[in-house]
């Protein structure tokens, strides 16, 4: 197949929204979102209410969202009120990374793209700017077990700038930073020195880069389009302050929450929503009402982003 088939076959399987199409056709900025967060997050309808809360706060912004997911064989680039509904009820979903979007694609079942499958995604639709809420990355015991995120390499390879809270607390975060410097991947702390931690704004490790607006971000991002090879840029994006829970305070939750998923046999993908939950119940529910207010901030500063792209 050549090129231009290709991408004409690709072409045939994305499906824009009525809002993206427009924001597109008049050059409104445009922030890609994931939809994990919505099918193995939180459950309904509290899924539907967090999607639709964070697609408001980038509108608020004066930029466009545009959840991704996969639904009857298509790339969907933009949800209808009809379709995030239609994805939030629908049983086993697929978690769709770069090596699951394909299949979900060709056998036509619901999938649902975390960070990698949604760079992906993005940069194939033209968008470039993608709030999330944490990355994927090198997880802890990653020497004995090889668990590293497919994230890692897609920042490596993608040229989309991700706007997150840091890599996910529960991972092995100096690890997942050698890996992205590896990858040749800008780690830039968004108006401090210091890497946040997802659900804190501290981690204790100093940030490569930092920057204070979404001017500057927009001016490197405009750098880097000047070489062609160029892949993603990582920003990290302090949770509120009033919003976090305290780095001392977490390492207990996380670390207990590590030692039930190894006790219970837990590998692979399934690590990360498992102690997901259990931090959940170990924190009494603070932890998704901090996950919560972290993505909205990342979405708000991901518009911004994308607005200063012109």
């Amino acid at each position: 197949m050549t090129a231009t088939a290709s991408s004409a076959a690709l072409e045939d399987l994305i499906v824009y929204s009525d809002e993206v199409r427009d924001a597109l056709q008049t050059g409104k900025p445009l922030v890609a979102l994931e939809s994990t967060i919505i099918t193995h997050g939180m459950p309904f309808p509290k899924n539907v209410e967090t999607a639709r809360q964070v697609e408001d706060d980038i509108r608020a912004e004066g930029a466009v969202p545009a959840t991704i997911a996969l639904m009857d064989g298509k790339i969907m680039i933009g949800l209808s009120d009809a379709d995030l509904d239609r994805l939030a009820r629908a049983k086993d979903v697929m978690k769709c990374s770069r090596a699951d979007l394909t299949f979900a694609l060709a056998t036509g079942r619901y999938g649902a793209t975390t960070v990698a499958a949604t760079m992906m995604a993005a940069h194939a639709a033209g968008l470039k700017v993608f709030a999330t809420g944490g990355i994927g990355g090198v997880h802890k015991g990653a020497e004995r077990s090889f668990d590293i995120s497919a994230d890692l390499d897609e920042l490596g390879r993608t040229p989309v700038c991700v706007v997150s809270a840091g890599a996910k607390a529960l991972l092995d975060i100096p690890k997942t930073l050698e890996v992205l410097e590896t990858r040749g991947v800008p780690v830039i702390a968004f108006g401090t020195d210091e890497l946040p931690a997802f659900w804190s704004r501290e981690s204790g490790l100093a940030a490569p880069y930092s920057l204070n607006t979404a001017a500057e971000i927009g001016a490197l991002l405009k750098m880097r389009e000047n070489f062609a090879d160029h892949g993603g840029v990582l920003i990290a994006n302090p949770v509120p302050e009033a919003d976090e829970i305290p780095r001392g305070e977490m390492t207990g939750f996380i670390d207990a929450a590590i030692a039930q998923a190894e006790k219970d046999g837990i590998r692979g993908k399934e690590v990360t929503p498992y102690v997901l939950g259990a931090i959940l119940d170990l924190t009494g529910g603070r932890s998704l009402d901090t996950n919560i207010a972290l993505v909205r901030n990342n979405a708000r500063l991901a518009a911004r982003i994308s607005a200063a792209l012109g």
